[in-house]
C-alpha cells in the first residue's frame, strides 16, 4: 500500500476522532472510535465474504450490500449463507444493521441510535470470542449530546467520516493503523497510557530480542501477563517469519483494555483459535494453568511498582515458592517477573520492563535478585532512556531472562543515551534499536556502551546490578592548557584596557557644561579605576 494511501487512512481516523475531542476527554472518546472502526470492519468484512460465498464479485461496499440483503432475504439461499459466515466468522449482522446500511440512513436522516446498539448485541451474542464486546460503548452518554437528536448526530457524523474508507480491503494497513490510533490516544492520555500501551521501538526491540533465532519456527507462543492492548504481543506477528502460525497468550485486569486487545488482534488478522485471551489479576490467580502453560516467549511491561496482596499463602504458590520469599506489598514488580519466568520454555526467551530499582534494592528483592544470579536466569540487562514511555519520564530497564544457558554471565547495555529528543518524549529510532540489538547478539564489551560481567564480578558486587557499576561511562575532562590560558588572560586585559582608554578619550571630547561636569569626573573615575 502506497504511504498516501496509508496516510490518507490516518487522516480519516483522526478527523472521527475530531468529532469527539470536543467532547470527552482522550481516555474515553478513544473507546467510542476504536469500537465503532471495530463494527465496520467486521460489517464490511462480512459483506465482502458473503458476495464471495455467492460468488459474487462487487465493485464497492453498497453493489455487497446489495448481494447479502437479496440473498438473506431469500428462503433458498438464506440458512446456507448464515451456517458459512458463522463458521468462518463466528458472527452475522441482518442486512439492515450492517455499517453499510446504517450509515444510508445517517444521509437520509433516518438514523436511530437503537439499530446501532442492537448491532453491537447480534455481535456480543454470537460467540463468545466476541462477547461484553462493545460494553464500553456508551451510545447514550450525555457526552454525546444533551438528547437523543444530538447524541444521533454525533455518532452519524462519525459513521460518515469513517463511510470514506473500504476498511476490509486495507488489509494489514487497517492493523497499523489502529496501533496509530492506540498511541496517539495514548500520547494525549498522558500517565493513563500505561494501562494500555508500550512504545512501538520499545515493543520492537523486546520482540526481535526474544525472536533471535526463532524467526522461521512455526507454532511459535507467545505469552504476555499483563497484554494491555495487545501491542506487544502483536509485535512477533511483524518480525516473524510465519505469521499465520503464532499462538497468542494474554492475560489483562482493566476489562476495557482487554476488550481493546480482543479488537486489535482480530484487526490484525489473527484467527480465533490463534488468540487465547483472559480478563483477570494475573497475580491473584495463575493463569494459564492448563497446557500449554509454558511458552517460546514471554513479554511483559507490567504496572511499574504496583501493591499487590503479598499474602503469606503465595508462598506456597509454584510461581514464587522457590525463592522463599516474596515481592513487597509496596512493589509487586519482582512478583510480576517471576510470573513470566514461571511460564517461560526451558528453550525461551523473556523480555520484562522495569524501573531500575529492580536491579539494587535490597531485603526480599535482593533475595529474589540473588536467587535468579545464582540460577543464571537472567542473561541481559539493558539500561533504557528516561522519558520514552508516555506515563513516566523515569528511566527503565529492560531485563532478558533464559532458562537453559551455557554460562553464568550478564551482559550489561547502557542505552540511555541512544535517543532522539522529541516534543514530548524521546524517541528510540531505528539507529538506536539497531546498536542495541547488534550489542547483544555479540555480548561484547563495548567501551562506555557494553560490558559482559562474569559470575564473580557480580558476587564481589554483592548481587547488585547497577548498570554504572558494570558499564563505565565517565567522561573525564580534556587536560587544561595553563601557558595558553595564560596568554587569553593577558591578551584580554590588554583589550578591556584600549577599550577603557577610548571610552575615556571619548568623554573628554564631550561639550562640558557646568551641570554635566560633575556626571563626566564620575564616568572618568570609574573608567579609570579610580
Amino acid at each position: 500500500m502506497s504511504d498516501k494511501r496509508a496516510s490518507t487512512i490516518y487522516q480519516v481516523l483522526w478527523n472521527s476522532a475530531d468529532i469527539l475531542r470536543s467532547k470527552m476527554d482522550a481516555t474515553e472518546y478513544k473507546n467510542y472510535l476504536l469500537g465503532i472502526i471495530f463494527y465496520k470492519y467486521l460489517s464490511d468484512t462480512m459483506l465482502y465474504h458473503a458476495a464471495e460465498l455467492l460468488e459474487e464479485e462487487p465493485a464497492s461496499l453498497k453493489e455487497a450490500q446489495k448481494i447479502y440483503t437479496e440473498a438473506y432475504n431469500d428462503p433458498e439461499t438464506r440458512e446456507d449463507l448464515i451456517d458459512a459466515l458463522m463458521f468462518d466468522f463466528y458472527y452475522t449482522l441482518e442486512p439492515q444493521l450492517t455499517f453499510t446500511a446504517l450509515v444510508e440512513e445517517v444521509h437520509k436522516g433516518n438514523f436511530q441510535l437503537e439499530d446501532l446498539a442492537q448491532g453491537f448485541r447480534n455481535i456480543e451474542q454470537s460467540s463468545e470470542l466476541y462477547e461484553n464486546l462493545f460494553e464500553d460503548v456508551d451510545l447514550y452518554s450525555r457526552k454525546l449530546g444533551s438528547g437523543i437528536q444530538k447524541q444521533n448526530q454525533t455518532i452519524g457524523e462519525i459513521m460518515k467520516e469513517l463511510d470514506t474508507l473500504d476498511i476490509a480491503h486495507e488489509g494489514d494497513a487497517l492493523g497499523d493503523a489502529y496501533e496509530y490510533l492506540i498511541g496517539q490516544f495514548a500520547s494525549a492520555s498522558g500517565k493513563k497510557a500505561g494501562e494500555f500501551y508500550t512504545p512501538q521501538p520499545v515493543s520492537r526491540l523486546m520482540t526481535q530480542i526474544v525472536l533471535q533465532g526463532k524467526e522461521d519456527k512455526k507454532g511459535f507462543s507467545v505469552y504476555d501477563p499483563t497484554m494491555g492492548s495487545g501491542s506487544l504481543l502483536l509485535n512477533v506477528k511483524k518480525f516473524t517469519n510465519e505469521p499465520g502460525t503464532v499462538n497468542f497468550f494474554g492475560q489483562e485486569l482493566n476489562t476495557s483494555t482487554y476488550n481493546l486487545a480482543r479488537m486489535n488482534m482480530v484487526l490484525h488478522n489473527v484467527s480465533a483459535a490463534n488468540q487465547h485471551l483472559h480478563n483477570a489479576d494475573t497475580l491473584d490467580a495463575d493463569w494459564p494453568t492448563e497446557e500449554p502453560t509454558n511458552f517460546d516467549a514471554v513479554l511483559m511491561n507490567p504496572p511499574y511498582s504496583a501493591k499487590w496482596s503479598a499474602d503469606k499463602g503465595f508462598l506456597d504458590d509454584s510461581r514464587f515458592s522457590m525463592y522463599g520469599v516474596l515481592a513487597p506489598k509496596s512493589k509487586a514488580d519482582f512478583a510480576f517477573l517471576l510470573h513470566g519466568y514461571y511460564h517461560l520454555k526451558d528453550s525461551g526467551v523473556m523480555a520484562i520492563v522495569l524501573p531500575h530499582g529492580v536491579l539494587f534494592r535490597g531485603g526480599a528483592e535482593g533475595k529474589i535478585r540473588k536467587a535468579l544470579l545464582e540460577n543464571s536466569s537472567i542473561d541481559t540487562v539493558i539500561g533504557l532512556p528516561a522519558n520514552i514511555f508516555y506515563n513516566t519520564s523515569i528511566p527503565t530497564t529492560i531485563i532478558v531472562l533464559k532458562k537453559d544457558r551455557d554460562n553464568e554471565d550478564v551482559l550489561f547495555i547502557d542505552a540511555s543515551n541512544e535517543f532522539t529528543k522529541g516534543k514530548n518524549q524521546n524517541v528510540l529510532e531505528d539507529k538506536h534499536i539497531d546498536k542495541i540489538l547488534e550489542t547483544y547478539k555479540k555480548r561484547e564489551d563495548v567501551d562506555k556502551f557494553s560490558h559482559a560481567a562474569n559470575y564473580d564480578e557480580i558476587e564481589e558486587n554483592d548481587f547488585n546490578l547497577n548498570i554504572p557499576r558494570y558499564v563505565d561511562t565517565f567522561e573525564e575532562e580534556e587536560p587544561i592548557d595553563m601557558a595558553a590560558l595564560s596568554k587569553e588572560i593577558i591578551d584580554l586585559d590588554k583589550e578591556i584596557e584600549k577599550s577603557e582608554a577610548e571610552i575615556s578619550s571619548m568623554i573628554d571630547e564631550l561639550a562640558v557644561t557646568d551641570d554635566s561636569k560633575e556626571f563626566i569626573e564620575a564616568a572618568k573615575a570609574v573608567f579609570n579605576h579610580e
